[in-house]
């Protein structure tokens, strides 16, 4: 059966009320409609949903999703629902009678998308068997490799799909997924036919920042206090360090729950249910927050720690800014950290592949170079101009002879007989008469406070940039000692120049805001009357704000200023469905607020 590009477009506008399609998501559907099997990788909020919702609709028979998350389900089918599609998902949250009642309307045909999670994927088949599926959607495929950065081991039985429904397409989508990664996915799936469409990776609407890890939480503080109104993730590394962050955060009057691995499935549900509904606008989790988590106004994402890959980092920050408009991305940044993960992989069965990962990552935190094209490379994408939305491109690195210093840091090494960490090597140059220092005698050496003049802070910069230079070495599995390498004896005793970076103050807030408002560029006033209004629509309806109208779509409404229903329509989306629903609504404000203008 062939689908026309008339009758594609007019679903997309009539469902789902865009006019055109994004990226590449126009061959995906098309392929997906043929019946071939697909692995698309494309960035979070680059719409892949789309590419198996909209092939769904036209196809016939049920399409069966499966995904890792009920939060995901929930989300994605009540926003379905609110389009008048015919869409339900079975899971252990949802009572027994209620996913009975699913069963029920899947043998009456009466739906045309299943969300399931994949441990109940086997256990369905022999209720449904005269149930035509249309095809297998698998959300978060980066999950079936063990190559991936989420492994989960339920997603390794999806491969009897294709031995069980041969004639049934595949279509599998992740965030992310390297070439090992895209290629474990292909061959754990069974599918070495698979067509791969990779999306761009950039997401020119983030801001992207690195800074040293040093009073963090006052930083945070500080960031949150200029952002009173705005919703955001912070991710640590620790469950311990979620919940004594959320202590301090709401002591400090900012409104935040602890997420992580150690609370209840109900509890994680209505912490994931109260961000989505902005009743709660800030989440302090670890990494086992967010996947899949379908909330557009995400205005920041923090990292307490250094993530463990790219592929990670690069998926949370993905969770803001969803919508198109600004988010920042502020990662910080320490060697603490470094040394940490060092020791969490030792024990990982692949090391060698999780360290380089980890090099990767510190490259990315340690670069002077435009943060965005860094990343864009790492994912195969070259050639990208500087983007000046990063911190290096607005504050960019100034040179100086760093020589004496680079001279003065080594020796002091060398004089502690390269036994020493970072930090005691710093306590020592600067003539630091803390315990450690004086229970070794280290006041007595030579180079005791030839530093003095320089701050900790500094300092320990100029050291991880020689680290970078290939100056001196660090031994993480020594309890991060420092050596010197040739290059340190050159410039100690060849007098070899070094230039070093100055250490420059974070960039400053009135900047980044600056370029998020060019970026936004709407009539706020309109703006936020638009949003008030979804925020009743959404409590009179019982659904999260973003399922009436995402910010994007309230975004152009603030843009475009529709005055009639016809023009109205031509929203991005705006579909049939929410024009009759929710049309003359936002039209009255829109018209009202024109008129006092």
């Amino acid at each position: 059966m062939v689908i026309s590009q008339e009758k594609i477009l007019e679903s997309l506008k009539t469902h789902f009320g865009y006019s055109s399609f994004r990226f590449n998501q126009e061959q995906i559907i098309k392929d997906v409609l043929d019946k071939k099997n697909v692995l698309t990788i494309m960035p979070t909020g680059g719409g892949k949903s789309i590419c198996f919702q909209l092939p769904a609709l036209l196809m016939e028979g049920t399409a069966i999703v499966i995904s890792p998350l009920i939060a995901l389900m929930k989300d994605q089918v009540d926003a379905l629902k609110a389009n008048d599609i015919p869409a339900a998902f079975i899971n252990s949250s949802q009572d027994s009678t209620i996913n009975y009642q699913v069963l029920k309307m899947l043998n009456d045909n009466k739906l045309k998308l299943l969300y399931i999670a994949p441990e109940s994927l086997a256990n369905i088949f022999p209720q449904i068997p005269n149930v035509k599926i249309s095809l297998f959607a698998i959300d978060e495929a980066h999950c079936i490799s063990s190559w991936g950065h989420d492994f989960r081991p339920a997603y390794t039985q999806l491969g009897y799909l294709k031995k069980k429904f041969p004639e049934i397409p595949i279509a599998a989508f992740t965030a992310t997924a390297d070439k090992a990664t895209r290629k474990d996915i292909v061959d754990q799936l069974n599918v070495p036919d698979a067509t791969v469409h990779i999306s761009s990776f950039d997401r020119p609407n983030l801001f992207l920042e690195v800074r040293p890890a040093n009073n963090r939480l006052n930083q945070i503080l500080k960031f949150l206090d200029a952002r009173p109104f705005e919703s955001g993730i912070i991710y640590c590394l620790s469950r311990k360090s979620t919940e004594s962050i959320t202590a301090k955060l709401n002591k400090s009057g900012h409104k935040a729950k602890a997420y992580h691995a150690g609370l209840s499935a109900e509890e994680r549900i209505d912490i994931q249910e109260s961000f989505i509904a902005n009743e709660t606008p800030i989440i302090v989790a670890t990494i086992a927050f967010g996947m899949g988590i379908d909330k557009g106004n995400v205005r920041f994402v923090i990292h307490y720690n250094l993530p463990k890959n790219i592929e990670g980092y690069y998926q949370e920050i993905g969770r803001g800014g969803r919508d198109g408009l600004p988010s920042q991305s502020l990662l910080f940044y320490s060697f603490a950290d470094v040394i940490q993960l060092r020791q969490f992989i030792d024990d990982a069965t692949n090391k060698e592949y999780q360290n380089a990962k980890l090099d990767r990552m510190q490259q990315y935190a340690e670069a002077n170079s435009c943060r965005r094209v860094v990343l864009l490379n790492y994912f195969g994408e070259f050639g990208a101009e500087n983007c000046n939305n990063c911190d290096v491109c607005l504050a960019p690195p100034k040179y100086f002879d760093g020589t004496l210093i680079a001279q003065k840091v080594c020796s002091g090494i060398a004089r502690l007989k390269e036994q020493e960490s970072t930090g005691m090597v710093i306590d020592v140059l600067r003539g630091a008469q803390n315990a450690q220092v004086l229970e070794k005698k280290y006041q007595h050496i030579k180079t005791y406070g030839i530093l003095k003049n320089t701050s900790w802070l500094d300092l320990q910069q100029y050291i991880i940039q020689m680290i970078n230079q290939g100056i001196l070495e660090i031994r993480f599995h020594e309890k991060g000692r420092l050596l010197l390498t040739k290059l340190a004896k050159d410039i100690l005793f060849e007098n070899k120049q070094v230039s070093l970076v100055s250490i420059q103050k974070f960039v400053a807030a009135q900047k980044v805001q600056k370029i998020q408002k060019e970026i936004l560029n709407v009539d706020a006033a309109l703006f936020q009357k638009l949003k008030e209004l979804r925020l009743k629509i959404a409590k009179e309806e019982n659904l999260p704000a973003f399922v009436i109208f995402n910010d994007a779509s309230l975004r152009d409404m603030a843009d475009r200023q529709p005055q009639n229903l016809t023009d109205f329509e031509k929203i991005s989306g705006v579909g049939a469905v929410k024009l009759e629903k929710f049309g003359q609504q936002f039209l009255e404000v829109i018209v009202d607020h024109l008129a006092l203008e």
